[in-house]
């Protein structure tokens, strides 16, 4: 049963694949939410807690100061963990919500740095690709113009196609698995393309995402201007800047793929996380 819950776009990876570390005000940002939700959980009286940190902190080279100040000022110790344990991870959340029926699938998360594919079979170990394609690593690296222009979406999609048809080498028959999408920008386009007026995860989660739609919401998106973008209905505020970006991404793979639809979980890392932490009590 779920007491409390919360979400936040903060941004930590802002300029790390530049400048290969985290700024001062993105650390400043995250450390003074956990402090809050440090107070919220401390409240509850839990019994644990888990922090991991991804794509951003992997590639920082001063994660070692910013994980010292995490522990030091919000008291949380944070697992860096890898591409691969994302992606495992990830799928534990993903498959705790599943509807009936569905057995073999390949998963798609993309977070702000790297992405992960996933293709999961009952009884067989899964086999996990991640690349490192995100949506703030995308803007900062070659959307440069505001709204994009033609060369740099076109030079978008060569890396995505070639990134994805990378990722997918030798994972045979995966056109036979349901294509499952998870993390915020498949999710806020979820609710985009439902015109919701604010996050609602009971229409979001296991809502089939069409091909269409998304073309149709991308080409919306390259032609109007972050500011313009503010207010769309069901685009989480914070996220007018990469949600372009996100939705080239998405395209180009489902087209990569040959997919039509996309079944969308709410559920994923976040979930999946707790999850292990829940396997890691049990076993003590």
């Amino acid at each position: 049963m779920e007491l409390h819950s919360d979400r936040r776009i903060l941004r930590l990876g802002d300029g790390v694949d530049q400048a290969k570390k985290l700024s001062v005000t993105a650390m400043d940002r995250v450390i003074a939410c956990l402090r809050q939700w440090r107070t919220v959980i401390e409240s509850y009286r839990v019994e644990a807690s888990t922090a991991v940190a991804t794509s951003a902190v992997r590639d920082a080279g001063n994660r070692a100061e910013f994980l010292d100040r995490v522990k030091r000022e919000a008291g949380f110790e944070v697992e860096i963990i890898t591409g691969e344990e994302e992606a495992r991870r990830t799928l534990l959340g993903i498959r705790s919500g599943l509807p009936d029926g569905i057995t073999d699938v390949l998963a798609l998360d993309i977070g702000g740095g790297s992405t992960e594919v996933i293709l999961d079979r009952p009884g067989q170990n899964p086999v996990v690709r991640s690349f490192d394609i995100g949506v703030v690593r995308l803007c900062e690296r070659l959307l440069h113009h505001d709204p994009p222009t033609e060369e740099e979406v076109r030079h978008v999609r060569d890396w995505v196609v070639r990134e994805t048809k990378s990722a997918v080498a030798g994972m045979d028959n995966c056109q036979a698995a349901t294509f499952v999408g998870t993390a915020g920008t498949i999710t806020s386009l979820a609710a985009m393309a439902q015109k919701l007026p604010s996050y609602q995860p009971a229409r979001i989660h296991n809502y089939t995402l069409r091909l269409d739609s998304i073309r149709e919401l991308e080409q919306m998106l390259l032609s109007r201007k972050k500011t313009d973008r503010v207010g769309l209905p069901g685009l989480e505020r914070g996220r007018e800047e990469v949600i372009a970006s996100g939705a080239i991404i998405i395209r180009t793979v489902m087209e990569t793929l040959g997919r039509f639809e996309c079944l969308v979980s709410d559920l994923g890392l976040r979930e999946g996380a707790l999850i292990e932490l829940a396997a890691r009590i049990s076993e003590l």
